[in-house]
């Protein structure tokens, strides 16, 4: 019997991170031609993930250009893939999430009527302008899959509501998988200021700010009170890998370079973000993956946006929505770092987002779904 060729495509840091897993998981299944086309939305962040997880693309679309908007991106993406899907001739393209690039990879498998597998299907904000442009990529992707990979079953339940029964697996989230690889106790960071924080003795704060919808006043409010947060609180170091984003590295530089004990450093590889989010005391971001990721390792995330599609770790008691005005950032970012109950409260509350075994359960699917095993496998329902 011929191996089944599963491509998988993704283009930004978060998609490879929570891809590579899966990735190396399918390479390993006998039955299983495991491709790679990367469209190098993000480049040097993309490479980086590549590297730590021993990626090879098959296809590199290497679609990057300086200050790219979200039509040149769809539209290098649409005809970069025309040239890897007859190339490489998958049976099933797999894409992640909710990016352009996503968006992109998807119809392009349907343009050319190749099956498509969504891994992170279900998260919705119901808002289509926030998180934009992703909350309406990941909705379009929803109508043209076939096979939908939900990381919980609140994932499932949204798809439901709109329609969406068949073929619908509850995994658990790959991102968890991945910890599982990156993570070690005797670390050492390649970034000096890394290694010289004192984590026992201070009260570590990472944050990350870049999403599109807090361009402007939201990201000045947000900036603002991460400054008075740092000079509030002399026990506290605060480190910010800066999105390589001009607006977002214009912004940061404005509001907090030269404030004490605030650290703007450049991205980092994924290992060394798993492993400094191990150590920190806190996480403030606008991300997606972090809210996923910092539970899973005890850290209480407070979300710095208007909504999350995670709701999960917000009703398990983990992640909490700071928003983006100043003052609600200040007095809740104040609670955590002085309040030892209400910190406590946060950090051992239960991580709802798996067991380091999505990938497997997501390859299993594949290979039922193409007859390839005869049980359905069982859905991830903690």
């Amino acid at each position: 019997m011929d191996k089944l060729r599963i491509m998988s495509v993704f283009g930004t840091r978060p998609e490879a991170i929570k891809m590579a897993p899966l990735v190396q998981e399918l390479h390993q299944r006998e039955g299983i031609e495991s491709l790679c086309c990367v469209t190098a939305q993000h480049r040097e962040m993309l490479d980086s993930v590549m590297e730590v997880f021993h990626l090879r693309a098959d296809c590199d679309l290497d679609i990057m250009t300086p200050r790219q908007t979200l039509s040149t991106i769809t539209s290098k993406c649409l005809i970069g893939m025309d040239d890897a899907i007859e190339r490489l001739k998958p049976d099933m393209i797999l894409v992640h999430g909710d990016t352009s690039t996503t968006f992109a990879g998807a119809l392009s498998a349907f343009y050319h009527q190749v099956r498509v597998g969504h891994v992170e299907a279900g998260l919705r904000t119901y808002d289509k302008y926030s998180p934009f442009p992703e909350e309406m990529n990941r909705k379009l992707v929803t109508q043209i899959a076939d096979l939908y990979f939900c990381p919980t079953r609140s994932n499932r339940d949204n798809l439901a509501r709109e329609g969406v029964t068949e073929n619908v697996f509850v995994t658990g989230n790959t991102v968890i998988d991945a910890l599982k690889t990156t993570v070690c106790k005797d670390y050492t960071f390649t970034t000096k200021t890394l290694n010289e924080l004192d984590y026992s003795g201070k009260k570590v704060v990472l944050v990350t700010c870049h999403r599109r919808e807090n361009y402007g006043e939201p990201m000045q409010q947000i900036m603002t009170a991460l400054r008075d947060l740092a000079l509030q609180n002399e026990d506290m170091e605060l480190v910010y890998p800066v999105h390589l984003s001009p607006v977002v590295r214009e912004a940061a530089t404005k509001y907090l370079a030269g404030t004490p004990r605030v650290h703007l450093i450049d991205p980092l590889p994924a290992d060394e973000m798993h492993n400094l989010m191990a150590r920190v005391y806190l996480v403030m971001t606008d991300s997606g993956g972090l809210q996923e990721e910092a539970p899973a390792l005890g850290k209480p995330v407070l979300v710095l946006r208007r909504e999350t599609e995670r709701p999960e770790a917000v009703e398990a008691g983990t992640v909490a929505m700071a928003g983006v005005r100043y003052d609600d950032i200040l007095r809740m970012g104040n609670e955590l770092l002085r309040d030892d109950a209400a910190y406590a409260k946060m950090a051992h509350a239960v991580n709802p987002y798996g067991d380091g075994n999505a990938c497997a359960r997501i390859a299993d699917a594949i290979e039922w779904w193409f007859g390839r095993r005869t049980d359905r496998p069982a859905d991830y329902l903690p």
